[in-house]
């Protein structure tokens, strides 16, 4: 699954903090926690670092103290000096959640002309998504178990309407809210937990456990 690739032109200050990778932060925009602008909330921003450049994303990020997350999950590899091994490895081309305020992510954006917002439609607009904390703690609660079981699928993939609320009880998912519902790559009902608008990851496998409906 891909994330699509979206390009644009960008500004970037001529002066500011040099990021890691040569780039530059504006230095009215530092994005140390004691510049933040109290009044802003801290909120999961989904973006695209198109090309595959989601690990360079989190590592230029990271490297300020901005909390990000990149799932992803283990695949055969080819190294050229192991040859074949297994290793960790985006799960979703080109996906990062960021966890910032708006202004901080706006100048990110200003300053890596890779990093791009993922948007909505919103009354003939197309505006940033941004994540509830609730679907995101779901979400990274089961992307980071790494279970080979896992299958990641695009979110028009999914009709929750038609699925059932549940908890799983036990196993390494416990605790975990999502909806027990019929996926077309799968032949029966599956738990699938959604991030609206941009992905969804189906738990294809829950052995020693069991689901509680949700009111």
């Amino acid at each position: 699954m891909d994330i699509v690739e979206r390009t644009g032109l960008c500004v970037m200050e001529s002066n500011g903090l040099e990021l890691s990778n040569g780039l530059k932060l504006s230095a009215k925009s530092s994005v140390s926690g004691s510049q933040r602008n109290a009044r802003e909330a801290l909120e999961w921003f989904a973006m695209s670092a198109t090309f595959g450049r989601a690990l360079k994303a989190k590592e230029t990020i990271e490297s300020h103290s901005i909390r990000c997350f990149v799932p992803m999950k283990y695949a055969i590899v080819s190294d050229h000096r192991q040859g074949k091994v297994r290793r960790l490895v985006p799960a979703i081309s080109n996906l990062i959640f960021v966890y910032t305020t708006k202004t901080i992510i706006q100048n990110l954006k200003s300053s890596i002309p890779w990093l791009q917002y993922l948007t909505r439609h919103d009354d003939g607009r197309n505006v940033p998504i941004i994540v509830p904390e609730y679907q995101m703690q779901q979400f990274m609660a089961v992307c980071e178990t790494h279970d080979e079981h896992l299958v990641y699928l695009a979110p028009e993939e999914v009709n929750l309407e038609a699925g059932t609320p549940v908890r799983i009880v036990g196993t390494p998912f416990d605790g975990v809210e999502g909806t027990f519902v019929k996926v077309e790559k799968s032949h029966r009902k599956r738990v699938v937990v959604l991030v609206q608008g941009v992905a969804a990851v189906m738990i294809t496998e829950l052995t020693d456990g069991y689901l509680q409906v949700l009111d």
